[in-house]
């Protein structure tokens, strides 16, 4: 939105059928308790009808190719089987459709959808997608109720459409890729998926939300049954070196929203088990002070097992959760609850590194894309013209990624009206008389910025592309290859300075 405001062409990218992300799936967000669909979904309108936008949904960039100013990107729009020039997204398909099957995107396995279908009733662009692996016409040739009802003519229901793969060329790239949820069925003491009332956090935020399969209300996987107890374990996955050894930074604000909203909705008693409680941010400890008043019981300590094994007596149909709580001396503790929450850490999306080989930049040992310089460019990448941004880079709350969305918007935004763009002047440099065409060179170069001419057989490098890391120069066995200001005879000639006795 930045960049199209101030009159620039900005092509989006999305995979899924809709934009909105992660956020679309929230019921509230912290400390301000703000409904999560009535501060998006505007901002998700204003990009859908921004002149200035073209948005791509269900769509994957396939190459990068270029320089900063002139990238040559190649796009698949994969077939939605809706034609989206004639499509009104009137929602008769979708009512018709005589198919359900579990959402396990959107409402996370919790609530069923169509076989044609929008993500979310607020879904932008409006037009519905067609799900091929469970559509009874691509599975038995028949059906079409979708096509037959269809009240527009032309009719936008499409079952020939193919995927299209298309070209644009752009000058700036941002990233903002996302991240996943850490499979909290890898900690399998905690009992989820074997436990039938041990929900991950973002089954909570689909059971607490009004356009939830339980319309907002929350229940056990009965669909019936308010729990009387609560335990929230924080940290789940992450703080962990059996699993990821860095902090989420979202997980104890985000149990602190589920245990008030737990209270001011049904009542029950609450328990957060944490290992520490970092609310470090603007009107963050406040909030924590808050649920604090509201009477939530908190736990120091990581917890060790959720079992459905009764002991004692009132642990009877209860999970029980074995917890050491480190305020009491390391007292060894058993807390019967009716439902468990765990909070789950945030990973790299898991074709991160696959992402960050397609567009020349890095990844670091964890997964997350990496910044050009953690505290004074944190938004640019090593590859001139590619940012970053949210949790690309690694785990945001909603604020940051916000943040430094607009942070890479201003960085593109000041690219443009240069016009004319400073380079390092670190660079390697091929001589081409000493170039035996071996191109060795070719596959090491981390910047994609070393050319080979079949013609003349020799190697070129792209000044635009290298960032004079030296990889190229080390690898040479021709020695064809030198770096600016670097090559052998002028460092040769430092260490002889170095030498000379005064």
């Amino acid at each position: 939105m930045e960049i199209a405001n101030s009159g620039f062409p900005v092509y989006l990218v999305e995979r899924e059928p809709s934009i909105g992300g992660h956020m679309a799936k929230f019921d509230k967000t912290f400390p301000t308790l703000d409904c999560a669909a009535c501060i998006l979904t505007p901002k998700m309108v204003s990009v859908g009808i921004h002149p200035k936008i073209t948005m791509l949904t269900c769509s994957e960039v396939e190459q990068v190719e270029g320089y900063v100013g002139n990238f040559t990107v190649t796009i698949r729009k994969k077939a939605r089987y809706v034609k989206e020039d004639v499509c009104t997204g009137c929602g008769i398909c979708e009512e018709k459709c005589p198919i359900s099957v579990v959402d396990d995107v959107f409402d996370v396995g919790l609530g069923y959808r169509k076989a044609i279908y929008r993500p979310f009733a607020q879904a932008v662009p409006k037009y519905p997608v067609l799900d091929k692996e469970n559509c009874t016409y691509f599975k038995q040739g028949k059906c079409k109720a979708c096509q037959i009802f269809c009240p527009t003519s032309p009719n936008a229901i499409d079952f020939e459409q193919q995927d299209e793969i298309f070209q644009i060329e752009v000058g700036n790239i941002i990233l903002a890729t996302g991240y996943d949820l850490f499979d909290a069925r890898r900690i399998s003491q905690y009992g989820y998926g074997r436990l039938a009332n041990v929900f991950t956090s973002l089954e909570f935020e689909r059971l607490c939300n009004a356009s939830g399969p339980t319309d907002g209300e929350i229940v056990l996987r009965d669909g019936v049954t308010e729990p009387k107890s609560v335990g929230i374990i924080h940290c789940v996955g992450s703080r962990d070196r059996h699993y990821n050894n860095y902090c989420s930074v979202i997980c104890c604000m985000q149990s602190l929203k589920f245990a008030h909203l737990v209270k001011e909705r049904i009542g029950a008693e609450v328990y957060n088990f944490y290992i520490d409680m970092r609310t470090a941010f603007k009107e963050y400890d406040e909030f924590y002070q808050r649920v604090l008043e509201e009477g939530v019981h908190f736990v120091r300590g990581r917890v060790a097992e959720v079992t459905d094994a009764a002991q004692q007596v009132g642990e009877e149909d209860k999970l029980i959760i074995q917890v050491e709580d480190t305020l009491m001396g390391g007292k060894q503790r058993r807390i019967p609850v009716d439902m468990v929450i765990l909070a789950t850490g945030l990973e790299p999306r898991h074709d991160s590194k696959e992402v960050a080989n397609k567009f020349g930049i890095s990844c670091s040992f964890n997964g997350w894309l990496t910044e050009k310089h953690p505290k004074l460019d944190p938004v640019a990448t090593m590859t001139e013209g590619i940012f970053i941004a949210g949790c690309a880079q690694g785990p945001k709350d909603i604020p940051s990624s916000v943040s430094q969305g607009a942070a890479a918007a201003a960085r593109v935004i000041g690219r443009i009206y240069q016009k004319e763009l400073a380079l390092e002047p670190i660079r390697a440099h091929v001589i081409e008389e000493r170039c035996s065409g071996c191109r060795i060179c070719n596959n090491v170069c981390p910047f994609n910025a070393i050319i080979f001419h079949e013609n003349r057989l020799v190697t070129e490098i792209n000044p635009a592309l290298c960032q004079g890391c030296g990889t190229c120069v080390a690898t040479c066995p021709s020695e064809a290859i030198t770096g600016t200001q670097f090559n052998n005879q002028q460092v040769l000639a430092q260490l002889e300075g170095l030498l000379i006795v005064v």
